[in-house]
């Protein structure tokens, strides 16, 4: 199947990884529908936007409405709280949660079983999933989308859909300067420098292509060294 008759939903799609993700599979010849909080700038050339808070079931819902079947589903979404042992935010957990896994696991619920053969999920995860001081939270649900990856794809293994994850270290994003993680400095990877959003999406377009059609259940780690 040819990318111009392919339909990718990408999230997070406004800034950051996913607005590279949707860049990426536009320029090559997908059709993209990419949801975020805000309107994406890139909306034409095959891309249409649609607002939505994917921390509410109500709008996850309607997304999927609205989406119809896609070809893949690529969840960017994301954001960082830190803390502490001793001084964290329940709160600040269900809201990554909410995020993260909940909008992961209903959309892929919605999606998966429309899938045709050759169908792709790809989960923006986080070198952080292995741990890391001050952003045990944020870790855990990373981690959490390791574990629903690797389930997924033992799943759909035989209708030939694939199911992975991208982890990407410190990203040279708009999220490096969130406020909510001050208090957690970035670690600059071994080669000098941050990841660039674009070789994410490059990761990300290789596991959508058909090249890709016998990995399945992995992790692929972006770390520029961070994790040797």
């Amino acid at each position: 199947m040819q990318n111009a008759t392919r339909h990718a939903l990408v999230t997070g799609a406004s800034s950051g990884i996913g607005a590279a993700i949707v860049s990426r599979l536009a320029g090559d010849g997908w059709r993209v529908t990419g949801a975020a909080r805000r309107a994406l700038a890139a909306e034409g050339e095959g891309v249409r936007s649609i607002a939505c808070d994917l921390s509410e079931a109500s709008a996850r819902a309607q997304l999927l409405e609205a989406t119809g079947p896609v070809d893949a589903f690529v969840h960017a979404a994301g954001f960082m709280e830190t803390g502490t042992l001793g001084g964290l935010d329940a709160t600040a957990l269900a809201r990554m949660w909410d995020l993260h896994v909940a909008a992961a696991e209903h959309l892929a619920n919605g999606l998966a079983p429309r899938m045709q053969q050759g169908g792709r999920i790809v989960l923006i995860g986080s070198r952080t999933a292995t741990g890391s001081p001050g952003r045990s939270q944020y870790a855990a649900t990373k981690a959490a989308l390791v574990a629903m990856a690797r389930s997924w794809a033992m799943e759909l293994a035989p209708k030939g859909i694939t199911v992975n994850v991208v982890a990407p270290a410190a990203t040279d994003t708009p999220m490096l300067n969130d406020p909510a993680r001050a208090s957690v400095v970035p670690k600059l990877p071994p080669i000098g420098r941050l990841i660039r959003p674009e070789e994410v999406a490059a990761s990300v377009a290789f596991l959508l292509s058909e090249e890709a059609s016998a990995i399945t259940g992995q992790v692929l780690t972006i770390c520029g060294g961070s994790s040797l």
